[in-house]
């Protein structure tokens, strides 16, 4: 199945992440054994995108979140997308990872940052996490898409944050790409 066809059969929500993730998923040019972790799954979206990049992907929400956003079911997009089979769901919170040091080339974090209470804990533990040379790679909604956001499904949706704000003193250099709706953030160890 291509992406048109998952766009297709997911609806205009998939298309919209896809068509904002998807090519910075490309220019990063993660290597097909590349061991990727999701933070925050939400309803899967993201993850998705990622499978589609043959991208095998470990990714968790927290175990005792009873939010909308953490309660969402992503395995039956993953199923309809016939991409399931690449993607690994274990409960985790982010400021305290159950994660080895070192373990993942690559994290993801699509509009969850916001959604942290202790964002400086959690992204001290993608950088303890992620591999030398690995990426995080934060997508936070602009103020155009918040205003989406609040307008068409969720007036109290909390502001978007700026990581570059929590990851000073983290030693991780920071790099900005401004799409139409979300600010894409790619931190690296330096």
């Amino acid at each position: 199945m291509d992406a048109e066809e998952i766009r297709e059969l997911l609806g205009n929500d998939f298309a919209f992440v896809y068509n904002e993730t998807n090519p910075v998923i490309q220019d990063l040019n993660l290597d097909k054994d590349s061991k990727i972790l999701d933070v925050g799954t939400g309803i899967g979206l993201m993850l998705i995108t990622l499978a589609l990049n043959n991208l095998t992907i470990i990714t968790g929400e927290p175990k005792d979140d009873e939010s909308k956003y953490a309660k969402q079911d992503w395995l039956e997009y993953a199923q309809k997308a016939k991409v399931d089979h690449l993607i690994t769901y274990t409960p985790f919170n982010a400021e305290k990872m159950p994660f080895e040091d070192s373990s993942f080339d690559a994290i993801f974090i699509f509009g969850a940052l916001h959604h942290i209470d202790d964002k400086k804990t959690a992204l001290m533990e993608c950088k303890r996490t992620v591999k030398k040379k690995g990426v995080i790679c934060i997508f936070e909604p602009n103020s155009k898409m918040l205003d989406f956001v609040r307008e068409q499904r969720d007036p109290d949706h909390p502001d978007a944050v700026d990581p570059r704000g929590y990851a000073q003193n983290l030693q991780l250099s920071v790099e900005l790409i401004q799409r139409p709706s979300y600010d894409t953030f790619i931190l690296k160890k330096t």
